[in-house]
């Protein structure tokens, strides 16, 4: 069996978003903090690469998008509270 550099960006991009989801179940990651939010992002991508150099199938391409897409509000979000919280600091 041939591994292509797709196939192992697949592997990669499930291994990110399992691991995270993993890691934040067991309290070492917070749903809003930066790394989980980053690994559900490059995950995404790397799944998303996958699909589309490899074998392409519409609904998993779509929810690769979606959480892509909720990776970057989540990190956006970030990025205002912590914003927020240093105009109020005295």
């Amino acid at each position: 069996m041939t591994f292509f550099w797709y196939d192992w960006a697949g592997y990669i991009g499930v291994l990110l978003v399992l691991l995270a989801f993993l890691l934040m179940q067991a309290h070492k990651l917070h749903g809003n903090g930066l790394t989980y939010q980053l690994m559900n992002i490059f995950g995404a991508v790397g799944v998303m690469l996958s699909l589309l150099f490899g074998g392409f199938n519409w609904s998993a391409f779509l929810m690769q998008v979606a959480w892509l897409l909720i990776g970057i509000f989540g990190v956006a979000r970030s990025v205002q509270v912590r914003r927020m919280e240093r105009e109020r600091l005295p």
